[in-house]
């Protein structure tokens, strides 16, 4: 059975790999900068942007460090990464990636449960 996802601050909303862009087009336009998704599996994706730029998480369970998406080759930082709490974070542009590329990303990992072949990603176990 494949893994299915769903918001994690609202679990009545399914993420299929054809919405789960707009779910983050439409939380980007409501100002809300951090998504969880919790698979059914136990695993959970986490998506931090600024709107330009995303960092693209995947855990395997709770407690596990995780492994992130990564821009090999960016300069420079970011900022604007603002959290759930309000916290707002920067980030090396390298450990993050546009945001074109992050929807592409998370599509790809709902669809079929990992990353896609070309994509530059790093465990951060």
């Amino acid at each position: 059975m494949a893994e299915s996802w769903v918001l994690d601050d609202d679990r009545s909303v399914s993420a299929s790999a054809a919405g789960v862009a707009e779910i983050l087009r439409a939380r980007m336009a409501a100002g809300r900068l951090e998504t969880w998704l919790a698979g059914s599996s136990g695993r959970a994706l986490a998506v931090v942007t600024n709107t330009e730029r995303a960092m693209v998480v995947l855990l395997e369970g709770e407690g596990d460090p995780g492994e992130h998406a990564v821009d090999p080759g960016a300069e420079g930082w970011s900022d604007g990464f603002v959290l759930a709490n309000g916290q707002g974070d920067a980030y090396p542009d390298e450990d993050t990636v546009p945001i074109q590329d992050a929807f592409r990303l998370v599509e790809h990992i709902v669809a079929t449960g990992a990353w896609p072949d070309d994509a530059h990603w790093v465990a951060d176990r």
